[in-house]
């Protein structure tokens, strides 16, 4: 029997958009969404990274994510410094570090509850998947590569 490749992408989508709205129902907590937590998250890892990169880490465009940039600056979540040429620096203050650790820390239970339904092994063989789907995917399929 041949898998329905449609099936099997809505389902990989009903499954992402669960994670999303779960997430985010549960962000609203500790005062962000996860949209700014993900932003917050790409820049604690990308120390220096271009505003084009943190877009593309974060699966949004330039435009979105400067717009998004400002919101969480006006919140004093983070801070924009000159750097070389027209490149702005990114880096979270003391706020944005606590907001990122408040997610960091609601976010464990939270995953543990939507993966419950599968044991360890599954999970390890679900990421092992997904990562075999996405490792050499075009930069323009996979942002953040």
């Amino acid at each position: 029997m041949t898998t329905n490749l449609e099936v099997l992408g809505q389902a990989v989508k009903r499954a992402q958009y669960r994670n999303h709205r779960t997430m985010d129902a549960a962000l609203r907590d500790v005062g962000i969404t996860l949209v700014q937590w993900d932003a917050l998250r790409a820049i604690e890892r990308m120390p220096g990274a271009s505003g084009h990169d943190l877009a593309v880490a974060t699966f949004q465009s330039d435009q979105s994510f400067g717009a998004l940039a400002n919101r969480l600056e006006d919140r004093g979540l983070i801070s924009r410094a000159a750097g070389r040429g027209r490149r702005l620096e990114y880096a979270l203050t003391e706020s944005g570090r606590a907001a990122l650790q408040d997610g960091h820390d609601l976010a464990r239970g939270v995953l543990e509850e939507l993966f419950a339904p599968l044991d360890e092994k599954q999970r390890s063989e679900l990421l092992r998947t997904l990562q075999l789907l996405t490792e050499n995917a075009p930069a323009a399929v996979s942002p953040g590569r």
